[in-house]
């Protein structure tokens, strides 16, 4: 077997042709996050995106896009944004974990999303995790016909005990602010920006790390927006009241399989549920669009078990090389993931630090000088700052 190494933005347009027939052929493969378009993205707005090309008797058979960083630590590329991870390969074909790894010039590659079917990488799992979807196959929301009584009749049809709640709700938000509408497909870019304003308000009261604080995943969302291939279209939704946005999601798609990514709501209308309804509403509109799987991704979250028809198992873990780099890595990362996946396993400890980490949010929230007033400071209002625009501010600042 021959592997060749390349930059993700650059594979030649045979080569993006075979992957996605690849995605095809092989069932386990359609995630969007597993499409060249994705591995292309981070390439284009991170850098150090790189694809391995595996060839059998000179044909392309399996892609592994990945990231090299430093001293020859690898990574699975958008590890920490992505929920899939693989090396994509036709049926039959079989591979060995440390000849990928040479061929790649890495010491250790890391994963957290790997999917169960990757069996030369087997050994290296050190832990694996329910990652629930919900089935829309069999006509599951297509059935119905489109419009408001359809979308209830396939509510009642598919979630029986949350439909009476959810579409009181729905009437109500209606009555408070507008005749309720769902955009599947939105291409407003300004919308888009907005969902980056709520998630990035929504990161700082829970005092979780703000993603879209990083010029580079902004450029990577805006990026995808504008993809429109079989195998991964930027897919923006939102629900609406009247004129006013309540709640929006951003995702990519496949022809089979859409994957919930980022959503948010306007905190001022938390009591109708929006996080609940967009979901509900995405995966009647994704099944009567064709798709057959909705993937919400591994986590533990309420509203996952109740829309979820089923699990996949996603692993974590590190590939290595008799390496002193390999060995420092290890002992670096592995510790840190241990942490939090015990206190994510246990619904007690996880309890307690969602509480502390919402206290520590709240606190800073409001103990927080005025937009603008402290350096490298964000107003929530305003628009999530893209790679490109930093450097230009590091351009004139530096007098250029």
């Amino acid at each position: 077997m021959k592997i060749t190494n390349h930059r993700a933005e650059e594979l030649s347009t045979p080569l993006l042709d075979a992957w996605h027939r690849t995605m095809k052929e092989s069932p386990d493969y359609g995630n969007p996050f597993l499409a060249p378009e994705f591995a292309a993205g981070v390439g284009r707005s991170r850098g150090g995106a790189r694809v391995a090309v595996l060839h059998e008797r000179g044909e392309p058979v399996g892609f592994f896009p990945y990231e090299r960083t430093a001293f020859g630590v690898g990574r699975a590329v958008g590890l920490g944004l992505s929920d899939c991870q693989a090396l994509v390969h036709r049926p039959g074909v079989s591979w060995d974990a440390g000849e990928l790894l040479r061929a790649c010039g890495l010491s250790v590659l890391e994963f957290d999303h790997l999917v169960e079917a990757q069996e030369p990488f087997g050994r290296y799992v050190t832990g694996t995790f329910a990652s629930p979807v919900v089935d829309l196959e069999d006509g599951v929301g297509a059935a119905a016909g489109e419009g408001a009584d359809g979308y209830a009749e396939w509510l009642r049809a598919t979630y029986p005990g949350l439909a009476k709640t959810t579409l009181k709700k729905e009437r109500r938000l209606g009555r408070d602010l507008g005749e309720m509408r769902f955009v599947f497909d939105e291409r407003d870019p300004a919308m888009l920006r907005r969902l980056m304003r709520w998630k990035s308000a929504q990161y700082r009261r829970t005092s979780r790390m703000d993603r879209f604080a990083r010029p580079w995943i902004v450029d990577l969302v805006e990026s995808l927006f504008q993809v429109r291939e079989e195998q991964f279209t930027g897919v923006l939704s939102v629900v609406y009241a009247g004129d006013r946005p309540v709640a929006a999601h951003f995702g990519p798609m496949s022809s089979t399989v859409f994957a919930a990514w980022f959503t948010a709501y306007d905190p001022e209308l938390r009591y109708y549920s929006p996080g609940l309804l967009m979901h509900l509403r995405m995966a009647e509109a994704a099944g009567r669009a064709g798709v057959r799987v909705l993937d919400l991704g591994r986590g533990d979250k309420e509203y996952k078990d109740w829309l979820k028809t089923r699990e996949l198992r996603v692993a974590e873990g590190f590939v290595t090389r008799p390496h002193p780099v390999a060995t420092a890595h290890r002992l670096w990362r592995r510790p840190v993931r241990g942490l939090r996946n015990t206190v994510l396993a246990h619904p007690g400890l996880r309890k307690q630090a969602d509480r502390l980490l919402k206290t520590v949010g709240t606190v800073r929230t409001r103990g927080s000088a005025p937009a603008g007033a402290r350096p490298g400071s964000r107003a929530e209002g305003a628009r999530p700052e893209s790679r490109s625009e930093s450097r230009s501010k590091g351009a004139a600042a530096r007098g250029h």
